[in-house]
């Protein structure tokens, strides 16, 4: 079966820190990142600019925005910020001009970007994500730790969020207590390479909550696409993981 794939979780722009993994001259841009996307054979990406974790999040922002703009193919991501600084702006218009820019899905650095991910400091930008059914992406365990989405989640159990990056040690013994908890909390497979963890959770919990997704260019496309393409699931539930489930996600998303 050729399956169809929709990367989860990728990026444009120049770390601030050269990356110690991945291909080598990975592209920096959008033009750059579909040929890689083409040589791979993905269809298609939801993407995020380095710049909002390593430099400036409005800046990120906008750099993304008008990355994107004339690519059809790349979904946007844009990173938060607590409202109370007045850098989103006014926090109604930053979400209309997420609709704007084809943003579908959030991103949060709390470590990097220096402040705390909890309803107290981000209530009001957090309750739009989840009147919008906005998908709110977090790298674990580098960039935000395990106890921080546990409480974020017990404060917000209807907030979709989706845990990114977990790593090649597996992250089950985390994740798990949350997949059975939170129905709309979802795992991404970059750098997740589990011998049988695919089908372990497939099993246990059905396809509809695991997302393919890359962690490119940190990482490289084919390993996650060969792990997904041989896993011993149904044709189906490949496909739904390959892209199907973020299609769905990213369709109800309201901004």
């Amino acid at each position: 079966m050729e399956l169809t794939f929709f990367d989860a979780s990728t990026y444009i722009g120049l770390p601030a820190v050269e990356p110690r993994l991945g291909p080598p001259g990975a592209p920096v841009d959008a033009a750059g990142l579909l040929a890689e996307m083409d040589r791979a054979g993905i269809e298609r990406a939801l993407v995020w600019h380095v710049a909002q974790r390593d430099y400036e999040v409005t800046a990120g922002n906008r750099l993304l925005a008008e990355a994107i703009a004339s690519h059809e193919r790349l979904t946007g991501c844009w990173s938060l910020l607590p409202p109370q600084t007045g850098e989103l702006g006014e926090i109604g218009e930053f979400f209309k001009a997420a609709g704007r820019a084809r943003v579908k899905a959030f991103r949060a650095w709390p470590k990097a970007n220096r402040y705390l991910l909890r309803a107290d400091a981000m209530g009001e930008v957090l309750d739009r994500l989840i009147a919008a059914r906005a998908p709110l992406i977090l790298s674990l365990p580098e960039h935000v730790e395990w106890a921080n989405v546990y409480e974020l989640l017990a404060e917000l159990p209807e907030l979709t969020v989706i845990l990114a990056d977990l790593g090649n040690w597996g992250q089950d013994r985390f994740f798990r207590p949350l997949i059975e908890r939170y129905p709309n909390v979802y795992v991404e497979l970059g750098g997740y390479f589990v011998d049988g963890g695919i089908e372990a959770f497939v099993a246990d919990y059905g396809a509809g909550r695991m997302l393919f997704g890359t962690g490119f260019p940190l990482m490289y496309h084919g390993a996650n696409m060969l792990m997904l393409a041989h896993a011993e699931i149904s044709d189906a539930d490949k496909q739904a993981i390959a892209s199907g489930n973020l299609a769905r996600l990213l369709s109800e998303v309201k901004l």
